[in-house]
């Protein structure tokens, strides 16, 4: 666990890690959207990305000729609805933010019926034009919508645990900021193992694991506030956008974030660790067989998923109120596609 914590802290300080290795296609599905376009912004910077192809049922060919005049070598390519098949033809890595975002007073569970067809559909065609794609979900309820592209690649044919993941890298990017601001300190000395699942109770940060010793002193009501805030931290922006969105800027630094991350790895770059959501033995004994944890990424997507190691009082009961509302989510996104 120690030397996972080493690497997420190496990397950490800036967005974008490079490699010398062999650049890559990616696609995004939804690009015309609130996460969509500052995503296919951030996207077309990293350097790992050669060619940018950004789909939406409308809007997609005006974000990418826009995003196609940034001065990175990369080249961009918009595709509208009728297009999606040519949008997905070569692709290495699928990246779907596509969705309804939430707006006030909504749970990610109220955004099930109308994502959930989205994502199911998408999904399939990934699984008809692409099906070596890696697929980095971002459409909510993450909880459920990875198991409804794991269900329908199932369907298929054609499902790789080790190429689907769940993006949950807003919760460790939202945990480290805050336990930052609570200790004094930097974000990037705060990287915190967030494991479980991306909504709610399901997000449970390790606190206990974090190498700085600031962290370990957070305790009592701050420790209380401080994992309200990281669980429910996208409540304030739906709140202080009155209504108009969601996260969508800081959703499509993380899934930037985490996409180099997966970019890095399948280049050949060791020691490439974060949480992400993905097919996990950990908790399967409890019929809970997708799990956010810390995973080592490489040439074949996921490489190893990483035990959670020693948790606090806390922490144990964190994870206790998890593990029931995770699996109730999971079912819900196979029952959707069975």
């Amino acid at each position: 666990m120690f030397a996972a914590r080493t690497t997420l802290r190496a990397t950490s300080t800036r967005l974008f890690s490079t490699s010398s290795a062999r650049h890559t296609k990616v696609t995004v599905l939804g690009a015309g959207g609130g996460i969509g376009q500052p995503l296919s912004l951030l996207l077309k910077q990293d350097p790992l990305v050669s060619s940018l192809s950004l789909y939406d049922i409308r809007g997609a060919p005006g974000v990418a000729a826009d995003v196609s005049h940034v001065d990175t070598p990369s080249e961009v390519n918009g595709y509208a609805m009728e297009h999606l098949d040519a949008a997905l033809e070569g692709t290495e890595v699928v990246v779907i933010p596509a969705g309804v975002p939430r707006k006030p007073g909504m749970t990610r569970d109220d955004l099930f019926n109308t994502n959930a067809s989205i994502v199911r559909d998408l999904a399939a065609a990934v699984a008809r034009v692409s099906p070596t794609a890696h697929i980095l979900v971002i459409s909510n309820p993450v909880n459920s919508t990875v198991p409804i592209v794991a269900s329908t690649l199932e369907k298929a044919g054609v499902f790789d645990p080790a190429r689907l993941f769940g993006v949950t890298t807003l919760d460790v990017v939202r945990a480290s900021r805050f336990l930052a601001s609570v200790t004094g300190t930097k974000p990037s000395e705060c990287d915190v193992p967030v494991i479980g699942g991306h909504s709610g109770p399901t997000i449970v940060p390790l606190l206990s694991q974090v190498a700085n010793s600031k962290a370990k002193g957070v305790q009592g009501e701050s420790y209380d506030k401080l994992v309200y805030r990281i669980q429910f931290g996208g409540d304030e922006v739906v709140k202080a956008k009155d209504g108009a969105g969601s996260a969508t800027l800081s959703m499509a630094y993380a899934g930037a974030k985490f996409a180099n991350a997966l970019l890095r790895g399948l280049n050949g770059e060791k020691g490439v660790v974060t949480p992400t959501f993905v097919k996990s033995p950990l908790f399967a004994d409890k019929g809970i067989d997708f799990f956010s944890s810390l995973v080592e990424l490489g040439v074949n997507g996921v490489e190893k998923i990483h035990p959670i190691g020693a948790l606090s009082s806390q922490e144990e009961k964190l994870l206790e109120a998890c593990l029931p509302e995770l699996k109730k989510n999971i079912e819900k996104g196979k029952a959707f596609v069975a």
